[in-house]
């Protein structure tokens, strides 16, 4: 195998390598150099004679040398994380290179998801669940107790599927990919569908999709969070809503992800390390508060005396504000947009307008993805929990893309050393508590 600390240095102007002599300079498989072809970090041409794809001596080495940059003193890793899936950065949100909300206006959120793990845009994208894996997880689901939320049922369903996979331990790109295709509909389908409504309510009219519309995740969601049948306009803002939050950089669920995926923990495993931290209350409930304080201002008929009791007692606005977006967060833009064609949708709008109106005259906050969300599952008659369902099904793709991410660095990489503020040692041994009256 070629020296990597020279690779590509003094590579000869327009010299093309096969794909063995780039798999041997950057010290991969050449499966992990088609995936980097996949993601945007490196071009492949087809060989004239053809032989195979040739690769360009010079971008190869940059990406070496990209590769071998360490870590931050100390940092064990976390403090920078290499990934080519989302950048945020002047008050944009970029998926591989491309602008979030212009995808998510024209395509569906499956085929961005695809997208995302291949590299490969194809419409018509769909997910399906095999029939015995999502009555398993139908039966883990069941099995909850009554008053069970949407967290608990999806991380039974995430459970259910993975025992139902029998390959669920092969890392390999293809097998992960075929994990997640059965996955993400698993934890769809496997959801109660809501009360008053079939449980495939709405599919039929799955946004005038044509021919097989029904099968959108948008469409099968919707009639697990309302009974009420859906009008074109909100499930695709449904749709849109999913196809914006499918990533956001490294997220705290999503470096729980990447943490578990790093011990080669399996995709299901790697998903329900993400479901524990979006239970979170400052992470995947961010919605239901903004939903409730959306509410409280329909109710109320002003947003002022809510965002005052708000300040008032010292808690922040909830929907409002997000340290990576000096201003309004582009998802809620995108969002606000599509649910501005939505008549249901009209005064919960208008109240979110003034919540932000109202904040932003002393907090300089706008609205975040959070509001918006709140937005679309209060028009939709949506429990206050139905944003926080939204979130992780959503996320549950980029999860998996950047666990197979995460596949293709070192193992256990991921591990900090502890900073110990302990009493010094050695000490002895503590002496034994009397016993209990």
């Amino acid at each position: 195998m070629a020296d990597q600390s020279s690779a590509g240095d003094g590579a000869a102007a327009g010299e093309r390598l096969t794909t063995r002599e780039a798999a041997e300079r950057l010290g991969v498989k050449p499966a992990t150099l088609y995936a980097y072809v996949s993601r945007g970090q490196l071009t492949s041409r087809r060989d004239p004679g053809g032989r195979g794809s040739t690769f360009d001596a010079a971008e190869v080495g940059a990406l070496a040398r990209r590769s071998r940059r360490e870590p931050a003193p100390g940092g064990g890793g976390l403090q920078q994380i290499r990934t080519g899936i989302t950048l945020i950065d002047g008050g944009r949100c970029w998926f591989r290179g491309v602008d979030a909300g212009e995808l998510a206006r024209h395509h569906h959120y499956e085929e961005i998801a695809d997208w995302l793990w291949t590299g490969t845009l194809r419409t018509g994208t769909r997910f399906t669940a095999p029939p015995e894996t999502l009555a398993a997880a139908r039966r883990a689901v069941g099995a909850l107790p009554p008053g069970s939320g949407s967290a608990d049922r999806l991380r039974a369903a995430v459970i259910a599927a993975a025992v139902m996979d029998p390959v669920r331990f092969d890392l390999g790109r293809d097998a992960v990919l075929g994990s997640a295709r059965i996955m993400i509909p698993t934890l769809v389908d496997a959801l109660p569908p809501a009360a008053g409504g079939g449980p495939e309510a709405g599919g039929a009219r799955a946004g005038a999709g044509g021919a097989g519309a029904e099968r959108l995740i948008a469409a099968r969601l919707w009639t697990r969070l309302t009974a009420r049948e859906p009008d074109e306009a909100s499930l695709r803002a449904l749709d849109m809503a999913l196809a914006l939050l499918i990533d956001h950089d490294l997220a705290a669920s999503t470096l729980a992800v990447r943490v578990a995926a790093s011990t080669r923990a399996h995709p299901y495993a790697a998903v329900s390390a993400g479901l524990g931290a979006l239970d979170g209350p400052l992470h995947g409930a961010a919605s239901g508060l903004a939903h409730r304080t959306l509410t409280e201002v329909l109710e109320r008929g002003a947003a002022g005396p809510v965002v005052a009791d708000q300040l008032r007692s010292g808690r922040r606005v909830p929907g409002l504000g997000h340290h990576l977006y000096p201003g309004r967060d582009p998802r809620a833009e995108a969002l606000f947009g599509a649910l501005a064609g939505v008549p249901a949708a009209r005064e919960a709008l208008e109240a979110a307008h003034a919540i932000e109106a109202v904040a932003a005259r002393r907090t300089e906050q706008w609205a975040n993805v959070d509001l918006a969300l709140a937005v679309l599952s209060v028009a939709s008659g949506m429990r206050p929990e139905a944003g926080e369902t939204v979130f992780a099904v959503a996320r549950t793709a980029g999860w998996i893309a950047h666990a197979l991410e995460e596949y293709e660095e070192g193992a256990l990489r991921l591990r900090p050393s502890g900073h110990y503020t302990g009493p010094r040692p050695p000490l002895p041994l503590p002496p034994p508590a009397p016993p209990r009256p």
